[in-house]
């Protein structure tokens, strides 16, 4: 979701190849033998498979929103949450969200943890009217961020409102509710491969 949301603010024309991973086409793997999404193939062959890459790379050539120039920070310090984003609060909410996939998974205490984690950017947000989590506008950490956030939020949403998070529960709201979060969800066909784009 966040490899896409770069890709359409940053206005690249690309063709879509919608995969479901329990069918993995031939071609996807050739491309990127790991089997995982997002995969971007420039037309030059070179294959870029992490999605804060394919952010970097949509916004570096063109970042009309200035997802880029936070209005506070710097560039170093949304990469800084990120990757604490990737590396402290991803792992708890895999855990979290799909216990079955780790022995011993304790769902309640990775819950805490993910929570904890939450309550950092709730302070962050703190103090400011709507705007995001580098200023008053949207920027990368905002749209990095979010998909992340917007799982654990589904996983028990009764929980998730509950939680003294309203900054950032108005925070994912708004995220959710504009056009172009709607316009990266569509849905479409899977790509079986060996044919065209699903989507150009």
């Amino acid at each position: 979701m966040r490899a896409r949301l770069a890709l359409a603010v940053s206005a690249q024309n690309c063709e879509l190849r919608e995969i479901v991973l329990r069918n993995k086409p031939a071609e996807m793997l050739q491309a990127s033998p790991k089997g995982t999404v997002p995969v971007l193939v420039l037309p030059d062959g070179q294959v870029i498979e992490e999605s804060l890459e394919i952010m970097l790379w949509a916004l570096q050539r063109h970042d009309p929103a200035g997802w880029l120039a936070p209005e506070t920070g710097s560039p170093d310090d949304m990469l800084a949450l990120i990757a604490s984003c990737d590396g402290e609060f991803k792992p708890a909410l895999d855990r979290y969200k799909y216990p079955q996939r780790y022995e011993n998974a304790d769902t309640s205490d990775q819950r805490r943890r993910a929570s904890d984690w939450l309550l950092g950017l709730e302070a962050r947000l703190a103090g400011r009217a709507g705007g995001g989590l580098f200023g008053a506008r949207d920027s990368l950490a905002d749209a990095a961020i979010m998909p992340f956030v917007r799982q654990f939020a589904h996983v028990d949403e009764a929980w998730f409102d509950a939680q003294p998070w309203p900054r950032l529960r108005a925070w994912l709201a708004a995220w959710l509710a504009s056009p172009l979060f709607a316009a990266v969800m569509v849905r479409y066909e899977p790509w079986q491969g060996g044919q065209g784009p699903t989507f150009p």
